[in-house]
């Protein structure tokens, strides 16, 4: 957590490898992630951007197109099906993804992650075009998920009851920069 501006977003950035820092090194199990092939690292450790990335066609389409990529075997619909129950998705596979919602769509993106079952899920702002009802029900699915599947959830908020109410650990950061 933290005001706008204090490096919430970029910290997630640099734990995905998708900046640089000028300084300093940052590790995955004892491994420097800037020696790790950055698609293998992306795999392992998967951000959904608080605006959500949603491609051309059907909601099916966005949900494996990650799996285009990597040499695993799509999921089921069953498991599509299973994981847009976590995030409240009350859609038709079939149904084109440019017709959702803004926060149809940030459930869209989050379920996308979700299905490629990383170590790591960093989520930006994963509520932010959600009512407050939809925000506590999907997030503690999500929360419920992590745990079950023995993931790590690292998640910036503005939202104060979100994270008094889901987080172990919380880092408070404080824009330093001189102004």
């Amino acid at each position: 957590m933290g005001p706008s501006g204090s490096g919430k977003s970029t910290l997630l950035k640099l734990l995905n490898h998708l900046i640089s820092p000028d300084s300093g090194q940052l590790l995955y199990k004892e491994q420097s992630i800037f020696e790790m092939d950055p698609i293998q690292l992306r795999r392992r450790i998967m951000m959904t951007p608080q605006t959500p990335v949603i491609f051309e066609g059907s909601i099916k389409d966005n949900l494996i197109v990650g799996y285009a990529f990597s040499k695993e075997e799509a999921p089921s619909e069953q498991e599509m099906n299973e994981v847009m129950q976590t995030c409240l998705l009350k859609k038709d596979l079939a149904e084109k993804a440019d017709n959702l919602s803004g926060g149809e769509k940030q459930r869209l993106a989050l379920a996308r992650a979700m299905l490629m079952k990383p170590d790591v899920l960093l989520l930006d702002e994963p509520s932010s075009a959600l009512d407050e009802d939809t925000a506590d029900i999907v997030m503690k699915n999500v929360v419920d998920h992590t745990k079950h599947h023995r993931q790590t959830l690292i998640m910036v908020t503005h939202d104060k009851k979100i994270a008094n109410q889901f987080c172990e650990n919380d880092i408070n950061m404080k824009d330093y920069s001189l102004k």
